[in-house]
């Protein structure tokens, strides 16, 4: 061990920028930081240690200075298949060892990201299983590459080119990334091709590159190891020596030089999108890598020129020309180069060359104006507020260590990266505009759907894009039972030996404290300073349970309106005295409620509920912003109609419940009942439902009871309590016998399933009891007999799962995923047959996984302000004791094999089932009758296709 340092950072933002209406002013408020410690061992591995002991857990981040630009031509996609690779296997974890110990000790599940400059490995864990941790870790790291054999690269390039697939190839849009960056950057440059790489390099590599890049990227001396949380530092030291201390150091790793892109001319490309039903129009220029002077103020321009009432090219686009229902722009900077990126996915037929114009006349409404510095600070203190907030889990604390040592060479950079963001002026502001955006050239993609050409840009050029073709038996097959035969990799000590579990945490509950008003709203809340934030919901019951089936979409519009404008402020000055207390403050409607929520610095928390409270008590009814609001759901509602997700999750809905049930229509309604729905209907809703006697209020953070309560006053005295009475829906039977739903897209690169019946409220008994019994089926991820044996055993999917999903006014069980076209029928058996045989098979082993998972696991439940929230929500919407979760633990430690099967008989229906597929029917369809369950239905005609 060697260069031993401690360092202190103070992330401190000892001075904030405040907008107020008549001038600006300076607020000092009390320090705020992060302690950590770095050090590095001999072979070279840099290790950063958070102490943060709020919560009994601890996460561990192992991070490897290596993504997609490392990767050679012809073996794109490399990077991210090596990370899926890591997990399966290493000499001393054995094959599955990570997901199995990770099910064993409670953690949040081994997962793991790539992008153009790194790859990470993560999990937060419960604190008396760190040891245990760092032994996996280590393992993965310096014991892996033995194990990796001919059919376990052949499996994993499924599940990787099933992730495309699902990610890219089945999605709208999904090519416009490719399209961007092969054009953006020249020839070679590493940043050319995409991270999760083409389908033929994926296919196309072996096993000595998989060995080869091992060696030279998965180094000590190019990794970086955080460990954040409730822990003993210098026993953490000592393990972290122990296990990874003898891994050799490998060669030199290079550093990348930074590559800045000049583009000697403009280009236009254009392509007829599958899975598109709105013209896009996507510029991009190219910019400077991360951290370089400029990046800061081009974040400003990104969100100024876009973002909210102000924003001028929003002013043009959405408000005068009405083109789209949303302006997207933003800056993305990696280690050697960078892009910004402007996106409009335009209304149906709109013609791009309209929205490029009106984008250009934006532009110069920014040139003439500028930016103000309050506008400036708004936007300044929404940054402050989104700092805190990626600080708010010990994982999200050891993400930012390592992302500032990795790309700034010290974690201690988190203190001049604040400085640099708030040190933004109006000048610099215009000086990246007219450096890198104005008479710049630029990548100017249009993507449209079939058969609308005309609406592309003028002068494209057809992208080329390679789409995958369906074939029967396309793929290699491999046989996953097949063990690796290797010799071990010498060790000074045996590996092989788990470590033991630490001493066990006790489960923390959070304290709740309850009160209700005189009004009838009830408040639930949870104190806690650990960052000095504030997030709370305000959820009044109702939402789409008290609409009229035939005008499907009032509340998702009123929930919508209620947040433009109020009756003294215009939607621009709502929006202004929103973000000028760097809060954040949204309302939305669900199936049975509408709620307003938000996120706001502790030391605005009043100032932002009095703007809560003109949102709910004097509403604009702005017919402007009506109209909008409308074209915006009717072009949302005609673009999910080409989403095989979206598709699959509206027909499962009507599958689920029939027609006469409110609950079988998406909220957001149809084209046509929006187009009925006037303003005065969303009066009558507001006026006739709303009331606090159905409110529930929740909060928690930096707040205490007795500010709530006050802050909550005008709204308890002035709101009306009407007596609202909530419908007794129809309980939806179990179907009388399994049938077979297909919804044809053409083409579909994939087929999305949706399987499932009517099944539990979440406040039966037997609810919480049958998501247990459900976590070795589908819900437990890599412990799961789902993901297993489709997945790891098959290569079908890139993911699946099944749940139980209830509210306290229905319930179903699911099982989703999206699976590879050509072996629709053969996952779709596979399924019946694991449901079949689920009860049958069930064991003590399964119980002992699924306790170990469920009762260790709780010590990580309330880590965050959003668990907590949702702790709250469980308790006041459900009736749940504040003890629930320990209430719980009892449950499943009392639970036997027999109480599981009992539960599988009960819940567990496969001949009783909905079978919806969404996928291409000219290649799948007609082989599915062999499930036994009779013809397929087809839900959509070949003219509603068309």
């Amino acid at each position: 061990m060697k260069n031993l340092r401690l360092l202190i950072l103070s992330l401190s933002v000892l001075t904030t920028i405040a907008s107020c209406k008549q001038n600006e002013t300076k607020e000092t408020q009390p320090e705020f930081k992060v302690d950590y410690e770095k050090f590095t061992l001999d072979n070279g591995l840099q290790v950063i240690l958070h102490v943060d002991r709020s919560d009994p857990v601890a996460a561990v981040a192992l991070t490897a200075h290596v993504g997609s630009a490392r990767e050679k031509e012809g073996r794109t996609g490399f990077a991210h298949l090596f990370e899926h690779l890591l997990f399966l296997e290493s000499e001393n974890l054995g094959k599955g060892g990570l997901d199995q110990m990770s099910a064993r000790i409670g953690g949040s599940g081994a997962n793991g990201s790539t992008s153009r400059d790194r790859t990470n490995y993560f999990q937060t864990i419960p604190k008396d299983a760190l040891e245990k941790m760092i032994w996996a870790e280590a393992d993965k790291l310096g014991y892996f590459i033995n194990t990796v054999t001919e059919p376990v690269l052949a499996k994993e390039k499924q599940v990787v080119k099933n992730e495309k697939r699902q990610r890219v190839d089945n999605q709208p849009y999904g090519h416009n990334s490719y399209v961007i960056n092969k054009n953006l950057y020249p020839k070679g440059h590493p940043y050319s091709w995409e991270v999760i790489g083409s389908l033929e390099d994926l296919q196309n590599a072996t096993l000595e590159d998989v060995k080869e890049f091992y060696r030279r990227w998965y180094t000590p001396n190019n990794v970086t190891l955080t460990i954040a949380g409730d822990i003993d530092v210098e026993q953490t030291k000592k393990w972290v020596k122990k296990y990874f201390d003898e891994i050799p150091r490998g060669e030199n790793i290079p550093k990348m030089e930074k590559q800045p892109v000049t583009l000697k001319s403009s280009k236009r490309l254009y392509y007829e999108d599958n899975f598109a039903r709105a013209p896009r129009l996507t510029l991009t220029w190219p910019t400077v890598h991360q951290y370089h002077p400029d990046s800061y103020a081009l974040s400003v321009l990104s969100e100024y020129l876009t973002d909210g009432k102000k924003a001028p090219l929003y002013k043009v686009l959405v408000e005068d020309e009405q083109l789209t229902s949303n302006v997207g722009m933003y800056q993305s900077s990696s280690e050697i180069a960078g892009q910004l990126s402007l996106s409009v996915t335009a209304f149906d037929q709109k013609d791009l060359n309209t929205v490029a114009a009106a984008i250009q006349e934006g532009f110069e409404d920014f040139e003439n104006n500028g930016i103000s510095e309050k506008d400036l600070n708004r936007i300044k203190a929404g940054q402050e507020t989104d700092f805190y907030q990626g600080l708010s889990s010990v994982l999200g604390k050891g993400f930012q260590l390592a992302q500032y040592e990795i790309f700034a060479g010290d974690p201690g950079f988190i203190n001049q990266d604040v400085k640099n963001i708030l040190a933004v002026t109006p000048e610099d502001v215009m000086h990246v505009y007219n450096t890198y955006i104005k008479d710049k050239n630029y990548i100017a993609t249009s993507f449209v759907p079939k058969g609308q050409k005309d609406l592309v840009l003028d002068n494209s050029q057809l992208a080329n894009v390679v789409e995958e073709k369906i074939v029967e038996g396309a793929e290699e097959s491999f046989d996953p039972s097949i063990v690796a035969t290797y010799e071990k990799t010498p060790s000074s000590f045996d590996r092989s030996v788990e470590p033991p579990y630490g001493e066990s945490p006790e489960l923390n509950i959070p304290e709740v404290w309850k009160e209700e008003l005189d009004s009838g709203i009830k408040v639930f809340g949870i104190e806690n300073d650990e960052v000095p934030l504030v997030q709370f919901e305000m959820q009044i019951a109702g939402g789409l349970l008290l609409e009229d089936k035939n005008k499907v979409g009032v509340s998702n519009l009123l929930a919508n309106l209620m947040t433009k404008g109020t009756k003294n402020k215009t939607p621009e000055e709502l929006e202004n005295a929103i973000e000028s207390l760097g809060a954040r403050i949204y309302a939305y409607a669900t199936s049975d409620n509408i709620t307003i929520a938000g996120t706001t610095l502790s030391k605005h928390f009043d100032a932002t509920m009095d703007l809560v409270t003109e949102i709910l008590l004097e509403p604009r009814w702005d017919e402007k912003e009506f109209d909008l609001l409308k074209q915006s759901t009717i072009s949302g509602i005609q673009r999910s109609k080409a989403n095989p997700n979206s598709i699959a999750d509206n027909e499962f809905s009507k599958l689920l419940y029939g027609e006469d049930n409110i609950l079988a229509y998406n909220n957001s309604g149809t084209e046509a009942s929006v187009n009925s729905i006037s303003i005065t209907d969303l009066q009558q809703y507001y006026n006739t439902n709303l009331t606090p006697k159905l409110t529930n209020m929740h909060v928690v953070g930096a707040i205490s009871k007795d500010e709530v309560v006050n802050a909550l006053q005008t709204i308890n005295s002035t709101w009306e309590a009407k007596d609202v009475a909530l419908p007794e829906l129809p309980m939806p039977l179990y179907p009388e016998a399994s049938t077979v739903y297909f919804y044809d897209v053409p083409g579909a690169k994939q087929s999305v399933i949706s399987f499932g019946y009517p099944a539990l409220k979440a406040t039966h008994k037997d609810y919480y009891p049958a998501t247990v019994m459900n976590y070795r089926l589908g819900g437990g991820s890599f412990a799961s007999q789902l993901t297993q044996q489709l997945r790891e055993g098959k290569g079908y999917t890139y993911g699946i799962r099944s749940q139980f999903n209830g509210t306290a006014y229905e319930g179903y069980f699911k099982i989703g995923s999206g699976i590879r076209t050509n072996v629709t029928y053969e996952a779709t058996s596979l399924i019946k047959q694991i449901l079949e045989d689920y009860g049958k098979n069930y064991n003590q082993e399964d119980l002992d996984v699924t306790k170990g998972f469920t009762i260790k696991s709780t010590a990580r439940a309330f880590e965050t302000l959003g668990a907590k929230l949702n702790m709250l929500s469980n308790i006041s919407n459900y009736g749940l004791a504040d003890d629930y979760a320990k209430q719980r633990q009892a449950i499943v430690n009392e639970m036997t094999v027999e109480d599981i099967k009992a539960l599988v008989e009960d819940y567990i229906k496969p001949n009783q089932m909905i079978y919806l597929i969404v996928g291409d029917a000219e290649t799948q369809l007609s082989k599915l009758e062999n499930l036994g369950f009779g013809k397929p239905v087809l839900l959509n005609t070949k003219e509603a296709i068309e």
